[in-house]
């Protein structure tokens, strides 16, 4: 619903009113497509932001998963050469999955408010 005052605003104009629509009234400039290309090319280079850094992500996740698993490997073959003893106080100090799973959410809000504040 619109208010009246709105509409009343809308159709009464002065004298101002006319002459400020009748300089804004003007035909467009002639460019031969240029503001077309350099819009263009502006989503084009959006876009390319867009896709390269997920690509980079799994392309880089891709070629670091074999030296990940061996490493994870040659730490579990480490922890399981220690001595039981040692074991029980590594494990207290480890933190909990609660707390590895609440930082991973705080910092997933905090990329996606960083990515909304950019644009």
């Amino acid at each position: 619903m619109t208010s009246k005052i709105i509409n009343m605003a809308e159709r009464i104009k002065d004298e101002q009113d006319r002459l400020l629509e009748s300089m804004f009234e003007s035909a467009p400039i002639a460019d031969n497509g240029f503001s077309t290309q350099i819009v263009r090319r502006i989503r084009r280079k959006l876009w390319i932001r867009r896709i390269t850094l997920p690509a980079a992500a799994i392309l880089g996740g891709l070629i670091a998963f074999q030296p990940v698993v061996g490493f994870l490997k040659s730490i579990f073959q480490l922890l399981s050469s220690l001595p039981v003893e040692v074991v029980p106080s590594l494990e207290s100090s480890l933190p909990s999955l609660q707390l590895i799973v609440t930082g991973a959410l705080i910092l997933f809000v905090l990329m996606f408010s960083l990515s909304m504040l950019e644009d």
